[in-house]
């Protein structure tokens, strides 16, 4: 969740929650400041940077390091940055497959 709403906001469309109602920011409407490629590329190292950490933690909490509660904790933040990223692949590959079906 923390990954889309860094990435909207990346792309001019960031907006804040206050009180139950949504507030556009005064950074939509200004040009975003990162290409839809480095945004991209920017996601996939933070969903890989989650998912190593949670990985390091489980591997700490199996050595008696670290609490269940912390294993828990990293593993829910990798699977939700892992499904965010597997959404957004699917929704590239549709968008792509719809470009290929039209005609010229």
């Amino acid at each position: 969740m923390v990954d889309a709403l860094s990435a909207l906001s990346s792309l001019g469309a960031s907006s804040s929650v206050q009180g139950g109602t949504s507030v556009k920011s005064s950074a939509a409407v200004a040009a975003p400041s990162e290409d839809f490629d480095s945004m991209l590329t920017r996601m996939v190292s933070d969903t890989v940077d989650t998912l190593k950490s949670a990985e390091a933690v489980s591997i700490s909490g199996i050595k008696e390091k670290a609490s269940v509660q912390q294993v828990v904790e990293s593993v829910m933040a990798a699977e939700q940055s892992l499904q965010t990223a597997i959404a957004i692949r699917d929704k590239v590959v549709a968008a792509y497959m719809e470009i290929s079906r039209m005609t010229i």
